[in-house]
């Protein structure tokens, strides 16, 4: 098989066997096509990879030696995911005798601390979310609410439908499908859960023009893009003057900062995030021992 058609096979089965998110496979399909151009540029089909190949390909693209733009440690990394994905499964496929980027590792980045609000400035984005015509007021209020509460991705809150909430026990919960499909379910606590059923009673039959179970819509009354909702959050984030960027990320690292700074267990933390290993969420500890320093420094007589 070709090495474009074989690409493409990969990543339908990215797609629709390992259920990738939709920005992972186009990240994905980005790093490939790179990939499949520094090969052709050598005239090496597929069987004739080596992990050396593979190796020099890594090290031309973090310094941008293959005429495109240098690669972070972070974006080589995901290309490294790519590569050694496409590789393992064209072996699978019988395409090629071996893996040749079965021994390749990704580059170490940088640990980088997460964005954090404090509670005074979560407060404050909330109370400026709510601008504007009524439905879309009540819409990006409820969006950022929802957020906040929930500590979900944004591709996880746009992609939520009305079937996915339940308010039949005494806390709404919500049912979140995160990276893999992978199915979760979060309480959504009381400020956040009004301000949602204020949005789907006054403001989303504003939106909804066509048949559509979304819960968060945009104008045209289609499910609502991550465009959309970047801009509420910058919008509401520029009207309350809290600085440096924030974005629906930053909601997610304060949730988790202020779940483990109230003393919340790691563990329930890591669930209600939905990662697979506790040592990721463990990165938001260091934030709450940062606090817990500055606390000390300054309230202790002896510190």
């Amino acid at each position: 098989m070709d090495l474009p058609a074989a690409q493409r096979a990969y990543l339908a089965y990215a797609t629709i066997e390992r259920g990738m998110s939709t920005a992972t496979v186009s990240a994905y399909e980005r790093d490939l096509r790179r990939y499949a151009t520094y090969l052709q540029a050598r005239d090496l089909p597929l069987g004739a990879v080596t992990e050396r190949t593979v190796e020099d390909f890594m090290a031309a693209v973090r310094r941008g030696e293959d005429g495109g733009k240098p690669l972070t440690a972070a974006s080589a990394a995901r290309a490294v995911s790519a590569i050694r994905g496409f590789h393992r499964f064209a072996a699978l496929e019988g395409w090629t005798m071996t893996d040749p980027a079965a021994a390749v590792h990704p580059p170490l980045a940088a640990r980088k601390m997460p964005d954090t609000l404090s509670i005074e400035d979560v407060a404050r984005l909330l109370e400026e979310a709510e601008v504007g015509p009524v439905a879309v007021a009540l819409r990006n209020r409820a969006l950022l609410e929802f957020l906040y509460a929930t500590g979900a991705r944004i591709s996880e809150a746009l992609a939520m439908n009305l079937g996915d909430i339940d308010t039949a026990a005494d806390v709404v919960i919500v049912r979140l499908y995160g990276k893999g499909r992978k199915e979760r379910l979060v309480p959504v606590g009381a400020p956040a859960a009004r301000a949602v059923d204020a949005y789907l009673v006054r403001g989303r039959p504003a939106l909804a023009k066509q048949p559509t179970a979304a819960v968060f819509l945009g104008r045209r009354g289609r499910r609502m893009n991550r465009q959309a909702a970047w801009t509420a959050i910058e919008a509401a984030a520029e009207r309350a003057q809290l600085p440096g960027p924030v974005s629906p990320h930053t909601l997610r690292h304060s949730f988790a900062t202020h779940l483990l700074m109230g003393g919340a267990d790691i563990r329930v933390v890591q669930e209600l995030l939905g990662h697979a290993s506790v040592t990721t969420t463990q990165i938001y500890t260091h934030v709450t021992i940062d606090a817990l320093r500055e606390v000390y420094a300054t309230a202790h007589p002896r510190a």
